[in-house]
């Protein structure tokens, strides 16, 4: 008799993502990688809409561009203009695109409420803007909940001149999670059990066999009302991770002809799960973050969080497949795709790794032993005076003692692998910064929550209509702080501006989005060069959703006296 986990084997096989039809050219498996279908040109129309989707041979909704899941790839090219007509068909609710990583007039940045109001049903809007960078970009809505049933999808700017990362064959590789529970729902399931889809806590029998934490340590957290086992809030236990809109049975595989340079435009275009992406048998060169070319580093694996993009080069010199890995940092499940010289060859899919679990470090102890003695700094999880600026609402659960500068260390469960990770501060930027003043001042920003409530803001308050934006003189240079008073990392994103990470690196790297580490902090120098509004937030959608979310402003806008 076939078992239930036979069967899910086979539907996931037979009835995944690719046998709509919903699958855009550029996703579809086997594609070449020679130069993948895209929307080009000067004019590119765009129309968001509802679609049903099937995923492992289960029936769902989802909201997509052109009639696709993920949405079409859009190419262009560095120094061209471009208009993008968006018409609106979804008939019950409004719409946006937001053009993420790119620089543009903020007007056209497509966030609703902060640079322009939305698009109504029936309504087209058109984004109009000069193409000025070139790099692994990517798109998707800024209205509700749009972006976790499948309105989103990548875009790739070809350099004007020579492209600085050689290659020979290319894939676009964009991961993802999907639930057939709505987004709202998943929600409303977190705000009345913040842990409700952690189905790998620790157990008795665990503490009996000498697992994970010993009753002390176990006690010691229960009595602060943490959980180290919550690393991620949406799991595998109603999650299924995709690669280019292909569930792990649906085998998603692009092609290389041994001894090319293969370069994989990683792109987490994820609602909620960070991946750690690994290729058994093959080393990573990387090549690119955020669409900004870095001195290439040499890895076994990396971290890639929601919002993210790094850009890897592989040179498979065996006539034989690879297992392209993309475990969930939790590692409650996986996407996973193929590469290979063939269709329809594959390799051993490795079983996923024992999960981590979350240290006095993540609570923003630093390096200090438990009970040691630290004069003049209070050792307590909510003292105001470490913290002066935030106040200690209901939704400030914690205020790291000690926040760390970790982006010397591997990401979180990562640390014991046996093989290179790739850390924040092995990335160099390849070119020489635009703006080498030094900051004239220094803005420190805290990530607050309160993981039992499911509450998340910056500096303790969530966005509303009488949250203060971050103001920023046009043409400032400043150090932005960012410290994590959580447990969670949280990939937090600038719109409308690159910055640089501060990571030990004579040529700091150019990032958008960066995930500050548990109990971690991070900073970053600024030039507050494009005047506007611009949206500010964790990229984690329903930390967003509950308001970790704020604006920059940087004046004066054009035409305005200084």
């Amino acid at each position: 008799m076939m078992t239930a986990f036979d069967r899910r084997t086979l539907l996931r096989g037979a009835f995944g993502l690719g046998a709509t039809g919903l699958l855009p050219g550029w996703a579809r498996a086997a594609d070449p990688g020679r130069s993948p279908a895209a929307l080009t040109g000067e004019e590119i129309k765009l129309t968001i809409g509802h679609a049903a989707a099937r995923i492992d041979g289960k029936a769902g909704h989802a909201v997509t561009a052109n009639g696709t899941l993920p949405g079409p790839l859009i190419r262009l090219k560095e120094g061209q203009n471009v208009r993008i007509a968006v018409t609106n068909a979804l008939h019950d609710e409004d719409t946006s695109i937001h053009w993420h990583g790119l620089l543009l007039p903020f007007q056209m940045d497509g966030v609703p409420g902060v640079s322009f109001p939305g698009i109504k049903p029936g309504e087209t809007f058109t984004y109009e803007f000069p193409v000025r960078q070139s790099g692994t970009y990517w798109w998707h809505s800024h209205s509700g909940l749009q972006e976790q049933i499948g309105l989103y999808a990548p875009m790739i700017i070809d350099p004007a001149g020579e492209d600085p990362i050689p290659y020979d064959r290319e894939h676009v590789v964009v991961l993802s999670d999907w639930s057939f529970l709505h987004p709202h729902e998943l929600f409303r399931k977190l705000k009345v059990n913040a842990g409700h889809f952690n189905m790998q806590r620790q157990t008795v029998a665990g503490l009996l066999a000498g697992q994970d934490q010993a009753l002390k340590d176990r006690a010691e957290w229960a009595r602060m009302r943490m959980d180290p086992t919550d690393i991620a809030d949406v799991t595998g236990s109603i999650y299924t991770y995709l690669v280019n809109g292909h569930g792990p049975g649906d085998n998603w595989t692009g092609l290389f002809a041994p001894g090319e340079r293969v370069r994989l435009r990683f792109i987490n275009a994820a609602a909620m799960t960070v991946f750690n992406v690994r290729i058994p048998g093959l080393g990573l060169d990387v090549v690119a973050t955020d669409g900004q070319p870095v001195s290439p580093v040499r890895v076994d694996e990396f971290q890639i969080a929601p919002a993210e993009t790094f850009d890897v080069i592989v040179r498979p010199t065996e006539d034989r497949a690879f297992t392209l890995v993309a475990e969930a940092s939790d590692r409650s499940g996986m996407a996973r795709a193929t590469l290979a010289p063939r269709a329809g060859m594959t390799a051993a899919v490795p079983p996923l790794r024992k999960r981590p679990v979350a240290t006095m470090k993540d609570m923003g102890m630093g390096d200090m032993h438990q009970g040691m003695d630290m004069p003049g700094m209070d050792m307590s999880m909510r003292a105001q005076s470490n913290a002066p600026n935030v106040p200690l609402t209901p939704g400030v659960q914690t205020i790291s003692p000690m926040p760390a500068d970790r982006m010397a260390e591997p990401p979180q469960g990562l640390a014991d692998v046996g093989h290179k990770v790739l850390t924040y501060s092995d990335l160099a930027n390849l070119n020489a910064p635009e703006d080498p003043r030094p900051p004239e001042r220094t803005v420190e920003i805290h990530l607050t929550g309160n993981m039992e409530r499911f509450m998340w803001a910056f500096d303790g308050e969530a966005y509303g209509p009488v949250k203060k934006p971050i103001p920023f003189r046009r043409g400032e240079r400043a150090r932005v702080v960012l410290v994590n008073d959580t447990m969670m990392a949280h990939p937090i994103h600038l719109h409308g501006h690159f910055f640089e990470l501060v990571n030990g690196q004579d040529r700091q790297p150019l990032k958008h989005t960066v995930n500050v580490a548990p109990g971690g902090k991070v900073a970053f120098d600024f030039t507050a060069s494009e005047p506007g509004d611009w949206a500010f937030h964790c990229h984690l959608l329903l930390h967003m959703h509950a308001g970790m979310f704020n604006v920059v402003t940087v004046r004066p806008l054009e035409g305005e006296g200084a």
